[in-house]
């Protein structure tokens, strides 16, 4: 009898494969929208003149990791804070994009609603990678990419 027959499995991944896949994805996605493997450690603004700058910090580089941090250079006025920002880590030798921390802005969450908690720590990463992979498309389908980005002198008021 043939292997196939012997072990009926099922032909949807497990939901671990899933979110890896979206790591793959989201790696391959940013690597195409920005390089940021290739550029080197500081702040980067992607400007279109529709007053949505992004911006890309390359924060640490080690052999098989990159550190980043993407937002838009607009303050949310209750937090203070740039918002939607994510922290992100790629890995280069799996080619992998992981979203270490994800916030959104005040106004999005009145908009849209909150988000429901978490109920586990894989249920927060596969939330967190979802909004990046979103994130990315639009921000590619906006016209951003490797050759909209220009570095800007961190601290000085047009890196922020």
């Amino acid at each position: 009898m043939s292997a196939v027959l012997e072990r009926p499995q099922s032909l949807l991944p497990s939901r671990f494969s899933w979110l890896m896949g979206l790591y793959s994805e989201n790696y391959h996605r940013l690597a195409r929208l920005f390089a940021p493997q290739d550029l080197a450690i500081g702040r980067y603004r992607s400007s279109l003149d529709d007053g949505l700058d992004v911006r890309l910090d390359v924060i640490e580089r080690h052999r098989y990791t990159l550190d980043l941090h993407l937002t838009y250079c607009f303050v949310d006025r209750e937090t203070g804070e740039h918002a939607p920002s994510a922290q992100l880590r790629m890995y280069h030798d799996a080619h992998m994009a992981e979203v270490l921390d994800c916030r959104a802005d005040r106004r999005l969450i009145r908009a849209i609603g909150p988000l429901q908690p978490a109920r586990s720590v894989f249920q927060r990463r596969v939330r967190m990678s979802s909004f990046l992979n979103r994130w990315l498309e639009y921000l590619a389908e906006q016209g951003h990419s490797i050759g909209t980005l220009e570095p800007t002198a961190s601290g000085s008021a047009a890196g922020t």
